[in-house]
């Protein structure tokens, strides 16, 4: 097997990298198991190689079991040399890109490339261990399509109102940037954008005492306790867009960097899948001060302990509580 010390720096790099299966091999266990390789079943570090099919077995509970096994490849017939190529571009580019252009640049059906980019997107969902402190902002978006660009049918059966009455409510919350280290996001999909649940979702990711700034809508300076729990001021949009260190500017970009992608490259996301276009959007956003080499190394360490099969993909619904 060989090692994987020439890590590229270009698609085009890693497409001729990864087309020999024991290079490819070699990546995905030193980035997965960087201490050894050790069974996804029971933990037993003593394994032992199957080099003719590229699995192991297991010494503790006799289990084989392949370097996608408790990833978000299992089950996938596909090799490893189209889900990495897969992994570099749904990283790396700025815009998204959609499954039909994956399904041309890697000869797979369009309803395969749709799965493995969801999939993809599962693995740069990323859980946060700290809450956000120092100086944060707090917005909140509503995407969905636009009625003008509608066919009759569609806007009669789709729009019921104006402003965000038949669109998805997301939330952004930011903390800026401080030193060398760049602002960093963390948005969710909502099922309303209602007080209670405003307040929840900033006491649970924001340090109390932190420099909260946001704009006047009421859900933000309804109630004294929240308004004590942190250093809270308001720009008032119907006036201004900056008062010194008050402003939301920094989860606006965001947000027309999230728009963009959904509106000029996946045109209609369905509200039960936009949660994870939201994950791919802030995951490149968490990750723009590294280059393509490291963004892609980091998805490719979170796709071990996820899972998403196509039933759940398309069938079951969608529980706001467990986002």
């Amino acid at each position: 097997m060989k090692t994987v010390t020439e890590a590229p720096q270009t698609l085009a790099e890693a497409i001729r990298h990864f087309a020999d299966p024991d290079i490819a091999l070699a990546f995905m266990v030193k980035l997965r198991w960087p201490a050894g390789v050790a069974c996804p079943h029971c933990g037993d570090m003593a394994v032992s190689f199957l080099k003719t099919r590229r699995i192991w077995k297991c010494k503790g509970c006799h289990k084989q079991f392949s370097v996608k096994v408790g990833t978000v490849f299992e089950d996938s017939a596909l090799g490893l040399d189209k889900w990495i190529p897969a992994v570099w571009l749904l990283a790396n580019c700025k815009n998204g890109i959609s499954s039909y252009e994956v399904a041309r640049a890697l000869h797979v059906t369009q309803k395969t490339a749709w799965f493995m980019m969801h999939r993809i997107r599962l693995a740069m969902q990323a859980k946060r261990s700290r809450k956000f402190s120092g100086a944060v902002e707090v917005d909140e978006t509503f995407v969905g399509g636009k009625a003008k660009f509608m066919h009759k049918a569609d806007r009669k059966r789709r729009i019921h109102g104006t402003g965000g009455m038949d669109k998805t409510a997301v939330m952004g919350i930011v903390q800026r940037s401080r030193g060398k280290a760049l602002s960093q996001v963390s948005a969710t999909v909502l099922p309303d954008l209602g007080h209670d649940r405003i307040q929840e979702q900033i006491h649970a990711a924001v340090e109390h005492g932190s420099s909260l700034y946001t704009d006047t809508a009421w859900s933000y300076g309804k109630k004294r306790q929240f308004r004590a729990a942190f250093k809270h001021a308001m720009v008032n949009h119907a006036r201004e867009y900056v008062r010194g260190e008050v402003h939301t500017n920094t989860i606006e970009n965001f947000w027309s960097l999230l728009k963009r992608a959904i509106k000029g490259t996946y045109v209609s996301v369905d509200p039960f899948h936009l949660i994870r276009y939201v994950d791919e959007q802030a995951f490149r956003f968490n990750q723009r001060g590294g280059n393509d080499g490291s963004r892609f190394a980091d998805v490719v360490k979170g796709v071990a302990g996820k899972r998403l099969t196509y039933a759940d993909l398309i069938g079951a619904k969608f529980d706001f509580a467990t986002t």
